[in-house]
């Protein structure tokens, strides 16, 4: 993608090559008539040679006109690379998202570069898990009916809170590896990975009992209400905390 430096040089180059090429043009045709009229005298022919020379000197002195007044503007300043990397990449995401399946492998692609940061971390079991059921869950919706919206969307609301959460418990974790000061960590770590499997695990809950409605099983039919309200319940918790956000005292 062009910056808009590389723009407003390459437009001058082309505006000095256009003048310096009528300018040859006049050149050209100016002596040719100057030769051929004295030599055959005046006549039709000519007045096509005058008329083209005439012409070509005018565009030519546009052209220069035209050149000295950009030559006046400033230029623009060299771009950040940070900034034609951002542009670059959102132009490439546009691209491939309007490609069959586009979108879905831009999402792959995201929560595999996720699931790579959090390699070696106690976290990335419970973030596969909940990559996975939510895999499901997605190939499940279609097949719901209208009246799982409201459960969906409770769902949606609860992954979105256990990835905040598991991200502030790698947050955490990678604090810990500080030395003897992490160590003071471990307790508040310890809370935070509880509340990440239990939510998990109502996660993983929810996505079966929606399986069950979907195979028209009886004995599962009846846990996905059971489900939605325990998931419901996580993560109101979950954003409670999130408001609350308590910190650990000065030592």
């Amino acid at each position: 993608m062009a910056s808009e430096r590389t723009k407003h040089l390459k437009r001058l180059r082309r505006l000095h090559r256009s003048a310096r090429g009528w300018s040859v043009r006049a050149g050209l045709l100016t002596g040719a008539t100057a030769v051929l009229v004295p030599y055959s005298g005046l006549g039709l022919p000519d007045a096509f040679w005058a008329a083209g020379a005439g012409g070509s000197i005018a565009v030519a002195i546009w052209r220069w006109i035209d050149l000295r007044a950009f030559k006046a503007l400033p230029v623009p300043p060299e771009p950040d690379p940070a900034v034609i990397g951002a542009q670059t990449k959102e132009k490439l995401v546009g691209i491939v998202a309007r490609m069959p399946a586009g979108r879905t492998a831009i999402a792959e692609f995201g929560r595999q570069r996720e699931s790579f940061k959090l390699r070696g971390l106690t976290v990335a079991e419970p973030w596969r898990r909940l990559d996975r059921a939510s895999a499901m869950l997605h190939g499940l919706v279609g097949r719901l009916g209208p009246h799982a919206e409201a459960a969906v969307l409770d769902a949606t609301v609860a992954e979105q809170s256990l990835r905040d959460l598991a991200q502030r418990t790698a947050s955490v974790e990678r604090a810990m590896g500080l030395g003897p000061a992490g160590e003071s960590l471990r307790p508040a770590h310890a809370v935070l990975a509880a509340q990440l499997e239990q939510g998990v695990a109502a996660y993983e809950q929810f996505v079966t009992a929606a399986a069950g409605c979907v195979a028209e099983d009886s004995a599962t039919i009846g846990n996905l209400a059971d489900a939605t309200a325990f998931l419901k319940g996580v993560a109101e918790a979950l954003s409670d905390l999130r408001t609350t956000n308590p910190r650990p005292s000065p030592a």
